[in-house]
């Protein structure tokens, strides 16, 4: 089964998140933990990751926090769990350097290679701006909000 990590989950929600907010500020580690019921140890990390990664900037101070380091639409979703969880494989000889006892001898090698290209390509080509276009509940989001992400996409 593939199935993405549950960092790769917050990683994605906190990407969303923060594209949501556009250009009114940014969020800090704690505040986007508390809002989805995120541990906040886990979720600095994951942050962290993506700063590390280039996805995000962050800075100190009383006004500090975590913001989109390109516009939403230059992130894909692929950069975003690449980020957190390495290269997208689908079996172990799924990376370049072949190693697994049976990459001579397998006959699905190149088809699941194939697949793996497939997976990659459909995540490479949605992007963080995408998934902020589904209107989340009433409750979470106020209209002025909405309209400032339509602007920044």
């Amino acid at each position: 089964m593939l199935r993405l990590s549950k960092k790769a989950d917050y990683a994605l929600m906190a990407m969303k998140h923060l594209a949501l907010r556009g250009d009114r500020g940014s969020s800090s580690a704690r505040e986007i933990a508390e809002l989805y019921g995120i541990p906040i140890e886990l979720m600095a990390k994951v942050l962290q990751r993506l700063v590390q990664r280039g996805l995000l900037a962050s800075h100190q101070g009383t006004r500090g926090g975590y913001h989109l380091a390109r516009l939403p639409g230059q992130i894909s979703v692929a950069d975003v769990i690449q980020a957190i969880e390495g290269p997208v494989t689908v079996t172990a000889c799924s990376t370049d350097d072949g190693s697994c006892d049976q990459f001579a001898k397998c006959n699905v090698r190149d088809p699941l290679w194939k697949v793996r290209e497939r997976i990659l390509s459909a995540l490479g080509g949605c992007t963080i701006a995408e998934l902020a276009i589904e209107a989340p509940p009433a409750t979470t989001m106020p209209a002025p909000a909405r309209a400032v992400l339509q602007t920044n996409l």
